[in-house]
């Protein structure tokens, strides 16, 4: 699949199979995360993959709480995207020009990880709104890090939908805001 198809296929699925995904795809995300590029190199990331019934029920439970992202409780894998330390110079990067540069990082690392599952057949979706508190005392995560977003993880039942964006003419510029 070329690149541009690859783009185009990607969506936020949110209707999943209960086919469990096999461990050798969840590596191959997990690898094209890894991979992902970051400020000085920082790689500010630990990805916790929650496949065990059991707990994954529970950590979708936090994930679907006030009626948001109730497909949650369909998607036969989550990922945990732990923020970690950045080294010094990617700290100092941030301080000085006022940029998380750390979520930047998580961002791209996530990106990778969605685009190399669409590849291989398998439906993401990212969540930023859930009960962060219950996901980490569930994974055994310290109080004193943040997890920034869950992806779940599956074969999608979803249809593949229409890329509905602004007009180009409306978000680009050339030179000149």
């Amino acid at each position: 699949m070329d690149f541009q198809s690859l783009i185009l296929k990607r969506q936020s699925d949110r209707k999943y199979s209960s086919v469990p995904v096999e461990k050798e795809k969840i590596m191959q995300c997990i690898e094209a995360a890894r991979l992902s590029p970051s400020a000085c190199n920082s790689q500010p990331w630990t990805f916790v993959v929650i496949d065990d019934e059991n707990l994954r029920q529970k950590v979708e439970k936090a994930a679907s709480g006030l009626g948001m992202n109730k497909f949650a409780t369909q998607a036969p894998v989550i990922l945990a995207i732990v923020l970690e330390k950045p080294n010094l110079t990617s700290k100092i990067g941030s301080v000085m020009k006022d940029k998380e540069y750390t979520l930047i990082d998580i961002g791209i690392a996530a990106n990778q990880f969605c685009l190399q599952a669409s590849e291989l057949g398998l439906g993401t979706c990212m969540i930023g709104w859930f009960d962060e508190k219950k996901v980490k005392d569930l994974l055994n995560v310290p109080r004193s890090k943040r997890i920034p977003l869950l992806i779940t993880l599956g074969y999608s039942l979803s249809e593949q939908r229409e890329k509905i964006r602004k007009p180009i003419d409306k978000m680009y510029k050339q030179n000149k805001y």
